[in-house]
């Protein structure tokens, strides 16, 4: 059950004494006052956790044909799964950023972030995008509370622009920019235990309706190969599809201590190094945290093609 508010306990505990006092006047209202309480807390809306594929740069806002079925999903399938423009849409988002790697886990805690433009060479108006949701301190806080009670050594970062892991995608999924965002950081250790540790302590966040976004590219991020005539090529197409076939029977173990020890692997699965060179794992990492905050149960999952490739995203409702 969740904590009621400081406000709600202080007026139950009023009543409690009153009631001693007089159970025919103020007991009946107690009782009630109680119930409606506890059918507030029972049906607090639990958010859902999203691990998805952002594209490459800004290109999904700049109407690049082969980021067609991406720039559909992020405007019509996340809004529906973080049911946006519903009265159950998230208080709050948290964004694990594939593009922003710490020693320990970094939280954007400004009430307002300016944007990072970490991209180069693209067209002119790539670099004059704007996304003017606010920040959250508040849930900023939150989220390192949770970091800690979980063992982790989390630290705030107020000045760091938000990437454009963040509002790339949320430009198409919410333009309307007014629910508060809150960028966190994958781990340069690349370490899959710490990574699913940060999303335990996310999954907290969860029942007071603070939704988790993992902003990344699991399937496939290897900027040699996609820049390469290799990646058309049927053999590697092929070895594409047993990987992603590896990561989703390990994502979608209903057990979630079953799901943490196939992930604490998957540097072992075969093309892992293939589709994440060493040293460059952030894009799937953010996947890993996901997969922590999800939970108990099956995740859910879509694909959008990408360079002929199935790029799948991963959900938790």
């Amino acid at each position: 059950m969740f904590a009621r508010p400081i406000y709600t306990r202080l007026i139950l505990a009023f009543l409690r004494v009153q009631a001693v006092a007089s159970q025919t006047i103020y007991n009946p209202l107690f009782q009630a006052f109680d119930q409606t309480s506890l059918a507030l807390s029972t049906n607090m809306t639990r958010a859902p956790v999203i691990a998805l594929s952002h594209g490459g740069g800004p290109l999904p806002l700049l109407g690049d044909p082969g980021h067609k079925e991406i720039v559909a999903s992020l405007r019509t399938r996340v809004p529906q799964l973080l049911r946006l423009g519903t009265p159950e849409a998230p208080r709050a988002i948290v964004i694990v950023t594939a593009h922003w790697s710490e020693r320990t886990p970094a939280i954007s805690n400004g009430k307002k972030h300016s944007l990072l433009y970490d991209y180069y060479g693209f067209l002119p108006e790539s670099y004059k995008l704007k996304y003017d949701a606010p920040g959250s301190p508040e849930v900023a806080e939150e989220v390192a509370q949770a970091m800690k009670d979980e063992g982790l050594q989390p630290e705030m970062d107020a000045e760091r622009g938000w990437d454009h892991g963040v509002f790339v995608p949320m430009l198409l999924i919410h333009p309307a920019a007014d629910i508060p965002i809150v960028q966190v950081s994958v781990l340069s250790s690349e370490l899959p235990s710490a990574h699913f540790s940060m999303g335990r302590a996310l999954s907290r966040l969860r029942d007071s309706n603070v939704a988790i976004v993992g902003s990344g590219f699991a399937s496939f991020h290897n900027l040699r190969i996609m820049f390469s005539r290799v990646a058309g090529e049927p053999a590697f197409r092929k070895r594409n599809e047993e990987w992603s076939h590896a990561v989703s029977g390990a994502v979608k173990e209903k057990d979630i201590s079953a799901r943490e020890e196939a992930l604490s692997k998957w540097r072992e699965w075969p093309g892992a190094y293939e589709m994440h060179p060493r040293g460059g794992a952030e894009h799937f990492l953010p996947l890993v945290v996901c997969a922590g905050a999800g939970g108990e149960g099956q995740a859910k999952s879509y694909t959008d093609s990408f360079m002929g490739l199935d790029m799948y995203s991963y959900y938790w409702e």
